[in-house]
């Protein structure tokens, strides 16, 4: 047992990395995909930076600034939750998941294949906004404090949105309707998130309240505290960061996503 297990562990994490391949190469021969997963939040950033460019009172801090920090978490739920979403429906229902339920490919290298297709989509996501927000918007970079913010709050971001983009695939009958379903609750999110519209406190308050059941509004306060100056906290809601609470929320969004996970996964649609 002990002697075979390390063998196992090799050729699972082996398996695993060659899925993960098999993904990315599918992903970006899909031009369509390409262009509306990954390139498609630096558009509208660069659409929301250039119309509202106007700085925040006596911060020095521009509108532009304050998108290309929030865009941050709409790339991540983008990347995380519509992505892995579709893609396990799509597999779903053309059998991909069916048939290899009968090969020796386990079911978790198939799903760290799409986990790695996340990260590193994601990666890039995040990159190019923050280049973005750098050389067209000014952005300023942080520094190592906030870099080793920027860590927990992506990989808490990315585990919390793909764990649901994996439970909510469970309700796509089809996977030709599969992005209008996943990108419906995506772009209201965006809107009364801090996303779309900045500052947060311009919203009516029973919408922030909706907001803060959901990661998303906190991912991108996690993320302007990241990139912008402290002075930008009072365009908060409390008027402060909630970094504990930020960390807390996003923690107990991955419980709740992979409980939902291990409750709705299907192998095919016979399953239902």
């Amino acid at each position: 047992m002990t002697a075979t297990s390390p063998v196992r562990s090799a050729g699972t994490a082996s398996m695993s990395l060659a899925r993960g391949h098999v993904e990315l190469l599918q992903f970006l021969r899909d031009r369509t995909s390409v262009i509306f997963t990954f390139l498609f939040p630096a558009m509208l950033l660069l659409l929301f930076g250039t119309i509202f460019g106007d700085s925040y009172e006596d911060t020095g801090v521009s509108a532009s600034q304050v998108y290309a920090a929030s865009m941050i978490a709409y790339g991540i739920l983008t990347t995380g939750f519509v992505t892995m979403g579709a893609g396990l429906a799509m597999d779903r229902e053309d059998g991909t998941l069916k048939r290899l339920r009968g090969t020796p490919l386990p079911i978790v290298s198939y799903l760290v294949g799409k986990l790695l297709l996340v990260l590193v989509l994601a990666v890039s996501e995040a990159a190019l906004l923050i280049l973005v927000g750098r050389l067209v918007f000014d952005m300023p970079l942080p520094d190592a404090a906030h870099w080793a913010t920027f860590a927990w709050l992506f990989v808490l971001s990315v585990t919390a949105c793909t764990l649901l983009g994996i439970a909510v695939s469970a309700i796509v009958r089809h996977a030709r309707s599969a992005g209008a379903i996943l990108n419906v609750p995506v772009v209201f999110l965006q809107f009364i998130s801090g996303v779309f519209i900045t500052p947060i406190t311009v919203l009516p308050s029973w919408l922030i309240t909706v907001a803060s059941f959901f990661p998303i509004k906190w991912m991108a306060q996690g993320f302007r505290y990241v990139f912008l100056p402290d002075s930008m906290k009072r365009f908060e809601v409390t008027g402060s960061w909630e970094l504990g609470r930020i960390a807390m929320v996003l923690g107990a969004w991955c419980v709740i996503g992979l409980v939902l996970c291990l409750v709705t996964f299907r192998w095919s649609d016979k399953d239902r």
